[in-house]
C-alpha cells in the first residue's frame, strides 16, 4: 500500500487539488465549539486539509507514508508539523492531543489492521478527546467492483484494497467509546477523471 500511495503522488501531484475535503470543514466548527487546539491527523497526505485547520490557529501534527506527499504539504502547509512514518506505529508522538481527524484512511486497512489503527489512535488522544472518522460507505459507486478480498473490501483498484462501511459496523469498532454522532456526507472530488462525488460515513467520538 505505501508503494501504491507514492507512486499516485509522484505522478499526480496534489490529487484531490488544493480545497479541503467537505467533512474537514463541517468538524472544524465541531472543533472549536470545543476549543481544541491540539489536532492530530493521520494520513495527512499533501495537507489539503491540515492546511484548514493550521489556518484557523489549531496547532496540527500529520503522519503520512508517503515521503513525496510530505514533501508536498511541507510546502503547501508549513504551519503543519509533518511525519514520514506509518499510521500503525504512531508511538513517536505524545499522549496528549486534544483531537483527531481522519479522512479516508480507515477503509484502506485490513481487518486485522483496524483495531490496530484505531487503537493507536486513541492512544494520542487525552480522556476526553475528541476523534472524528470519515470512511466509505456501502453506497459508494465502487462497491462491488473488483476483487473481493474480505467481507465487504473489495480491490477496485490493483494493489488498492478498500473496505466499505455500513453503520452498525463503523460503530463496531467504536464500542468503548462515546458515540457523538454519525452520518452519512456527499464528498465532491475531482482527480483527473472528471467530478464525482464520495459518499462518505463519518462517526464523531469522545474517549472515556
Amino acid at each position: 500500500m505505501s508503494e501504491y500511495w507514492e507512486n499516485r503522488f509522484i505522478t499526480e501531484d496534489k490529487i484531490w487539488g488544493e480545497t479541503p475535503s467537505r467533512t474537514a470543514e463541517y468538524v472544524l466548527q465541531l472543533f472549536k465549539d470545543h476549543d481544541v487546539k491540539k489536532l492530530l491527523v493521520p494520513g495527512s497526505g499533501y495537507g489539503r486539509n491540515t492546511r484548514l485547520f493550521s489556518a484557523s490557529g489549531i496547532k496540527v501534527a500529520g503522519v503520512e507514508i508517503s515521503e513525496k506527499a510530505c514533501n508536498i504539504a511541507r510546502s503547501f502547509d508549513p504551519a503543519t508539523r509533518i511525519f514520514n512514518d506509518t499510521v500503525l506505529d504512531m508511538s513517536f508522538l505524545a499522549h496528549n492531543y486534544d483531537a483527531l481527524y481522519c479522512h479516508s484512511v480507515l477503509h484502506f486497512f485490513r481487518d486485522y489492521d483496524r483495531p490496530l489503527f484505531i487503537d493507536q489512535c486513541v492512544r494520542r488522544i487525552k480522556k476526553q478527546g475528541l476523534m472524528f472518522f470519515t470512511v466509505f460507505s456501502e453506497k459508494e459507486e465502487s462497491y462491488g467492483k473488483g476483487k473481493q478480498v474480505e467481507k465487504n473490501t473489495f480491490e477496485s483498484k490493483p494493489g488498492r484494497p478498500v473496505h466499505y462501511f455500513d453503520e452498525d459496523d463503523l460503530k463496531a469498532y467504536f464500542k468503548n467509546m462515546e458515540i457523538l454522532e454519525t452520518g452519512i456526507m456527499e464528498d465532491p472530488e475531482n482527480h483527473g477523471s472528471g467530478p464525482h462525488t464520495h459518499i462518505l460515513r463519518y462517526i464523531y467520538v469522545r474517549k472515556t
